[in-house]
């Protein structure tokens, strides 16, 4: 049976935990070394707890014709430029992980071991790339973006049969999202059907969706991060500059000590006015 906590180098992932703050770099880079330096070094600075970036290679992602094939092929890390950055988060003290999106990405990651995959809302469907992640046996997040309880089910049997540990997210799949298309309460749904840790993927722009995510029971969040949001590029608008996403790790800190317990008891903070306020 897969666990509702899953642990992911130095930190626990699932119920009772704190929530696993991710800073969605993916192409935000711009294809730029140092950028993509800076961006990790930041993201530790404001507090996330993992970086995650996207390795592809651009032709077996996209057709040469795509409207987005330049600037996937632009955003594109080499092997060398994927390891060095590794290393590099290794030494900021910050979880580096990544979206493969085909087999040899895959290998890549393999090989320089990361202790964390993930797949995205669009290939919860490509059976091919599950199959190849569920059989690393390395822990997996799965957005699920676009897909119905079906489509998550078949995606998830490839980890179960592989004993490969595994985490949800809610996830809307529109750049940005409204407030009112969030639907928060589909954590609450995934929680009740999957035993495994379940969270949320932000697209909507400021800070309130995310943050209340956490109330309503999400174990992760991520949000995508730029150290500029007039950068250049698809997604930078949509993304928490340093400054934003530190608010927003500070909130959801603030958030879990308002939830605090579920205890029922009679609490320390009660017991000076115990004597004057009941009667028998």
């Amino acid at each position: 049976m897969v666990k509702k906590i899953i642990n992911i180098g130095n930190r626990t992932i699932g119920e009772n935990q704190k929530t696993f703050i991710i800073a969605e770099v993916g192409i935000n880079h711009n294809g730029e070394l140092e950028k993509a330096k800076r961006l990790i070094r930041s993201a530790k600075e404001a507090g996330a707890d993992a970086v995650k970036f996207q390795t592809y290679i651009t032709e077996k992602r996209v057709p040469t014709d795509s409207p987005i094939y330049d600037i996937l092929k632009k955003c594109e890390l080499s092997e060398n430029k994927t390891k060095e950055l590794i290393e590099f988060a290794k030494k900021a003290r910050i979880i580096f992980f990544s979206t493969p999106f085909d087999e040899e990405s895959v290998k890549l990651l393999i090989e320089n071991d990361v202790p964390l995959m993930k797949i995205a809302s669009f290939d919860i469907v490509n059976s091919k790339l599950l199959e190849v992640v569920a059989k690393t046996g390395i822990p997996t997040i799965i957005s699920r973006g676009m897909a119905n309880i079906e489509e998550i089910n078949t995606a998830l049997n490839y980890f179960k049969a592989n004993n490969t540990e595994y985490a949800l997210l809610h996830c809307i799949s529109a750049y940005p999202v409204n407030h009112t298309d969030a639907n928060l309460n589909i954590i609450k749904e995934l929680k009740k059907l999957y035993n495994c840790p379940v969270g949320y993927s932000d697209h909507t722009l400021g800070l309130e969706v995310a943050s209340l995510s956490v109330a309503v029971g999400a174990n992760i969040i991520e949000k995508h991060f730029t150290l500029d949001i007039n950068d250049e590029g698809p997604d930078h608008k949509l993304s928490a500059d340093p400054n934003t996403f530190k608010e927003l790790v500070e909130y959801i800190r603030k958030i879990e000590t308002i939830l605090g317990s579920n205890e029922i008891k009679t609490y320390e903070c009660e017991k000076d006015i115990l004597q004057y306020r009941r009667k028998s």
